[in-house]
């Protein structure tokens, strides 16, 4: 299982700004996805999030979807993923 964390973000959605400043604001290392530059990558997030909403966050085989700085950081302490 890949456990890098991953970030699939629309550039102009506000709370995908919020998710990706929080998570660097706490020095976490991270891949930032553009769905909207990349059809794959947003075919991918639909295929592990079941939805179209960013931003999504994946982390090996747990999918946060559609989430807020608050989700983010209950689902980042919830399974231990530390910076």
């Amino acid at each position: 299982m890949s456990t890098s964390l991953k970030v699939y973000v629309k550039p102009s959605c506000p709370w995908c700004v919020d998710v990706v400043a929080d998570l660097r604001g706490k020095g976490y290392a991270f891949e930032e996805i553009n769905v909207i530059a990349d059809r794959n990558a947003f075919a991918e997030m639909k295929r592990i999030s079941g939805q179209t909403l960013a931003p999504t966050v994946s982390y090996g085989d747990l999918v946060l979807p559609d989430c807020g700085v608050p989700e983010l950081r209950s689902f980042l302490a919830e399974h231990g993923i530390l910076p």
